[in-house]
């Protein structure tokens, strides 16, 4: 490990071109092969478990791939061609963007985890969707595989276009996946919800890539950053185009990574199957956004004041408090793990605002894990309990047979997630909170302050599901999905445990989240562990702490009640946590009637009885939204729907076409073929003539 002074960052357009390594293109092909094959399995009606093996044989192909890739990467990293796609030249100019990867540590950290948990999870669906065998389960597993390829092509790509290309594709999948149940009203409006959301960062990237080739000449990554540091653009030179693509890339992320104000599609997302969730919406879609301002980090550090992530830092922890905080008071288990992802997304963000792109990496990185892990010990308790997920119906699942498993697979994901000493989720947060007040930016320790009080409530409403669900007296009741075969021969429901896929799936990613704290302590360059050396050969290099020490010897360091934030956070997080988790383990453990007893006492008083409604309510938000946005358009759409049914419609389209229609009735008892018509039609015709005259001479038009 080298001493922070001495840590440099690599010179990313030192990257050059290979083909010999043409063969990394499988990990695009694999996933869009499954897909074709799954497809294929629905034409036939297939009605076997084929296209879950076929879909879990080609995801695993992907993530051997992707390790092939990582055992021949050297630094700084390699553009790999795969197939020529735009080209295009005209005088003066052209445009080209292939389908190549940029294959440096960031792009593959991304791609390890990808490819390696969507194998994991995908077998764990293969037994968890297996009630849908036939037509739903090929179209499940096809949706699963347009995802990973996907998400591979938003991971690898060397340009913006093929990136964009991913960016959409995973935003379509998400809207395939989550109204897989397209029967039920709720996955649907869930579905159109996060599509139509999505697009609103969606333009925001296109813009983005517009500007950028407009302003730089070129979308490929190594190009940009040659361009960004030649200095032509130091402090955005008063171009405007320059300084909104910042801001139109941190719209673009807002959106898909689900911050505010764009943060209401991902809890509604739940609507779809819990494998879903577990690999969409914990590991690897959400993160796209935090991966795009890594990738994109160098334009964000052309502004000296870093002014956009300034803004993208306080969104960052806004987002997570109000996301924490609703998460306290729901009862949906699934509902709250939902919430957290939003709430831990924001400790991402914060940790790219406060110039940690090494923090919010391996945030990324642990999450992918224990929220994974999180989400399919939910899932199983909802396959197993007949759809049940209210927290309030459950109890004491460690004790029964079948289900230790799945409960102590949640407890290491609930110990991570809420930052337990030692474990990941410990060493990644605190990396991100200790920053907030070692970085200087408009109160960055208000905003430090804030992160680690949110912390000890994400270790509260994590604890609380554990300690009611997995823990106490054996109580259930099943959900409003079970059948008459669900019952025993005594009369009683008898939840069904999960079998051998989805018990193995959940053990290895628990283990997964453990061993995620391992690369903190392995590293040879820079000090913050193995995912600080991947950061640092990549353009997100200068968000590494060390590195910006580095090129500015005299930075100063900040504090924390006096002492290094770096080593007091340890004390301090863990101290946070720990009194949430004790916090958790009084009202929902060992005297839950006082949980109880103070809902009834908070109920009861008139002064702050409205916080936990409006925490339960989700403060409002969807009530605000549909107020300000959704019902003014609805009756917008309805006026102008009026005004083109009868303005454009019946007076103006209708209304010319009456008009030579009634002429031609009116003239019509002329065209009846008799001689008295015809000499009538003749005479009337003669007298129009004279008429005619005798106005031109009276206004001498004639003269």
């Amino acid at each position: 490990m080298t001493p922070l002074s001495d840590a440099v960052p690599v010179p990313v357009d030192q990257v050059h071109v290979l083909t010999d390594l043409s063969w990394a293109g499988l990990i695009l092909w694999l996933p869009l092969l499954s897909m074709v094959l799954c497809g294929i399995c629905a034409i036939f009606k297939c009605r076997t478990k084929l296209p879950a093996w076929i879909t879990v044989g080609c995801l695993a192909g992907s993530f051997i791939t992707a390790l092939f890739l990582w055992n021949h990467y050297e630094a700084p990293g390699d553009v790999v061609h795969i197939v020529r796609w735009f080209d295009v030249a005209w005088v003066g100019g052209g445009f080209s963007a292939d389908i190549s990867f940029y294959v440096d540590s960031l792009s593959l950290l991304w791609i390890l985890f990808v490819t390696g948990l969507g194998t994991l999870i995908a077998f764990y669906a293969s037994e968890y969707m297996e009630p849908d065998l036939g037509p739903g389960f090929c179209r499940f597993f096809a949706g699963v595989s347009v995802f990973l390829f996907a998400m591979s092509a938003l991971v690898l790509a060397d340009n913006l276009v093929l990136l964009y290309l991913g960016w959409e594709g995973v935003g379509f999948a998400s809207y395939w996946l989550i109204g897989y149940y397209y029967t039920r009203p709720e996955a649907v409006a869930a579905a159109k919800k996060a599509f139509i959301v999505n697009r609103i960062g969606d333009l925001g990237l296109a813009l983005a890539i517009w500007l950028c080739w407009t302003s730089f000449g070129t979308v490929q990554y190594d190009e940009l950053v040659t361009v960004v540091e030649s200095g032509q653009f130091t402090a955005m030179t008063g171009d405007w185009s320059v300084a909104a693509i910042p801001w139109l890339l941190m719209l673009a992320a807002f959106g898909k990574s689900a911050q505010l104000p764009l943060y209401v599609w991902l809890p509604d997302a739940m609507e779809g199957p819990t494998p879903v969730s577990a690999l969409i919406h914990a590991a690897t879609m959400v993160t796209a956004g935090v991966y795009l301002l890594a990738r994109m980090y160098p334009l964000f550090l052309l502004d000296g004041d870093h002014s956009a992530l300034h803004v993208v830092a306080w969104v960052g922890g806004l987002t997570a408090l109000l996301a924490a905080t609703i998460g306290m008071a729901q009862f949906d288990i699934k509902r709250i793990m939902a919430y957290s992802t939003v709430s831990q997304l924001g400790f991402m963000f914060m940790g790219l605002g406060v110039l940690t792109t090494y923090g919010a990496a391996y945030h990324v990185f642990t999450h992918a894990f224990f929220k994974a892990v999180l989400f399919l010990t939910c899932g199983a308790v909802m396959h197993g309990f007949a759809g049940q997920l209210d927290l309030r119906k459950l109890s004491g699942l460690r004790h029964i047979k079948g289900w230790r498993i799945t409960a102590w697979a949640m407890f290491v994901g609930c110990l991570c997630l809420a930052g337990f000493p030692f474990t990941s989720g410990y060493f990644s947060k605190d990396a991100i909170l200790a920053e907030a007040f070692v970085t200087h930016g408009p109160g960055f320790e208000i905003l430090g302050w804030i992160a680690i009080f949110t912390a000890g409530l994400t270790a509260y409403y994590t604890f609380r599901v554990w300690f009611r669900v997995c823990a106490g007296p054996v109580q259930y009741e099943p959900g409003d999905e079970h059948h008459g075969d669900d019952h025993g021969h005594d009369g009683h429901f008898h939840p069904h445990a999960p079998r051998f896929a989805m018990n193995s799936v959940m053990a290895i990613i628990a283990v997964g989240a453990l061993l995620a704290a391992v690369p903190y302590f392995m590293s040879s360059d820079v000090k913050g562990g193995w995912i600080a050396d991947m950061v640092h050969d990549s353009t997100a290099a200068e968000g590494i702490p060390a590195v910006r020490q580095a090129a500015d010897a005299e930075a100063h360091h900040g504090d924390i009640l006096g002492f290094d934030p770096h080593v007091a956070m340890y004390w301090i997080s863990g101290g946070v946590g720990f009194i949430g988790l004790c916090i958790a383990a009084w009202l929902h453990l060992f005297r839950r009637s006082d949980a109880d007893a103070l809902k009834r006492a908070l109920a009861g008083n008139a002064l702050i009885a409205w916080l936990p409604r409006a925490m339960e309510r989700k403060w409002y938000v969807d009530e605000i939204y549909h107020a300000l946005i959704r019902a003014p358009l609805w009756v917008l759409s309805h006026v102008f729907h009026a005004i083109d049914r009868i303005v454009i419609d019946l007076v103006i389209v209708d209304g010319i076409a009456r008009l030579p229609r009634a002429f031609g009735r009116w003239m019509q008892p002329l065209a009846t073929g008799g001689v008295q018509s015809s000499a009538a039609a003749m005479a009337g015709g003669v007298m129009l003539l004279i008429l005619v005259l005798l106005i031109f001479l009276t206004t001498g038009a004639l003269h």
